[in-house]
């Protein structure tokens, strides 16, 4: 490089010109650059891997997620492999990054907060403890529910920082300093029942005079299953909820149709499955739940015995306190503490398909500094008969 750039060229030489292959890489190394900042600042792409937000969102629906809805995260794993999340291609454990440095969590001003029924791109809350290697962390509550250990020879505990754990999509029921509360299937917000998505899906059990719905007559409205079937002929299908009018409306056939409450006939029903996994408090199940306070920076909650297990991770884990029992009395960070001050704001994340999506009614709360974007729109989208042209361009609601 010639620092002398003040100085006249006396001689008049023309410029030595690039070669071909320093054009290109002088190209390659601009396009990563500015592809880099576009993926980190402005949209990432995403795809959708599993059905929890079906049919909102269905299976291979190609996103672009915004990052300035909520303002862009600074990433706080700064040296890492561009275009790569947390492992290197055509490898199974091979990390992308390196955590020789470290940031703090920051985020650059948005055009909003995330809010109430926005759908959501979030780093796995509880990814930093066990990430599933050989299984989908998609069935990290069945692995849990099932006592596997987490050394054995199915899967390997993988720690990873927050923002390279596995992304995840749900849509925002509740935001910071809500009560949530949920009643026979049905979401409540501050004692509100919360909009239904449409493209939403609930198991529901529909009860017959004892004969099967014509199967003709479901594959044209488009119900797949039934998913259970019992000998009284009553049928469990998963359902939107014009579905479940349409089947109320198939006339005297069709006795009742009701969502479909798993507890209720499963006396063997595991409560520990369910978030805050107390079972000596909380007999919570993902169809009746709550209520529950989402956590509000700056705000403060009493701590006692009955709430310990509802804030403890976001006290330890999330916020990066000590905390202690020691006779009958609370210590956070060396000091007895009888309530705790909220250095963040939280958010309750639900799949649109309720009964199978792994969502905030098995791990709790997700953390403002986990939240990566908002979904914007499918660009791309394809199933089992191609492209589905329906869907492209389709901003997502």
């Amino acid at each position: 490089m010639n620092l002398a750039f003040w100085k006249n060229n006396k001689d008049k030489q023309p410029k030595k010109k690039k070669s071909t292959a320093r054009e290109w890489l002088d190209a390659g190394i601009f396009a990563i650059i500015a592809a880099t900042l576009i993926r980190t600042f402005i949209f990432e792409a995403y795809t959708i891997p599993t059905p929890s937000m079906e049919k909102t969102l269905l299976v291979n629906d190609f996103l672009f997620v915004s990052k300035i809805s909520y303002g862009p995260r600074i990433p706080m794993t700064p040296l890492a492999v561009p275009f790569v999340h947390h492992t290197m291609p055509f490898t199974r454990n091979t990390p992308a990054y390196s955590e020789a440095v470290q940031w703090k969590y920051r985020r650059l001003p948005g055009l909003s907060d995330v809010k109430r029924y926005d759908v959501v791109v979030f780093n796995f809350p509880e990814g930093d403890t066990v990430a599933l290697d050989a299984i989908d962390p998609s069935y990290y509550h069945m692995v849990r529910q099932a006592g596997w250990d987490a050394v054995n020879n199915q899967f390997k505990v993988i720690h990873r920082p927050v923002d390279k754990r596995e992304n995840y999509i749900k849509r925002c029921m509740a935001q910071a300093g809500d009560t949530l509360q949920i009643i026979h299937g049905a979401v409540y917000i501050n004692g509100q029942a919360a909009p239904v998505p449409p493209g939403s899906q609930h198991r529901y059990i529909v009860e017959t005079t004892g004969d099967a719905i014509n199967p003709a007559r479901l594959e044209e409205l488009g119900i797949v299953g039934p998913d259970i079937t019992f000998n009284s002929g009553s049928y469990v299908y998963n359902m939107t909820p014009a579905q479940a009018t349409a089947i109320k409306n198939l006339g005297p056939i069709v006795k009742s149709v009701a969502v479909y409450e798993d507890s209720k006939v499963n006396t063997a029903f595991d409560y520990t499955d369910v978030f805050p996994h107390d079972t000596a408090h909380y007999k919570w199940t993902e169809e009746s739940f709550g209520p529950l306070y989402i956590p509000k920076k700056g705000a403060t909650v009493k701590l006692d015995e009955s709430n310990i297990a509802i804030y403890d991770r976001v006290i330890r884990v999330y916020e990066g306190n000590t905390l202690e029992r020691k006779d009958g009395k609370f210590i956070i960070n060396g000091q007895p503490a009888d309530s705790y001050t909220f250095k963040f704001n939280y958010y309750w994340m639900m799949g649109d398909n309720r009964n199978n999506s792994l969502d905030s009614r098995y791990w709790g709360f997700v953390p403002e500094d986990h939240i990566v974007g908002k979904a914007w729109m499918i660009w791309m989208s394809y199933g089992e008969g191609g492209i589905r042209w329906s869907r492209l361009f389709r901003t997502i609601k």
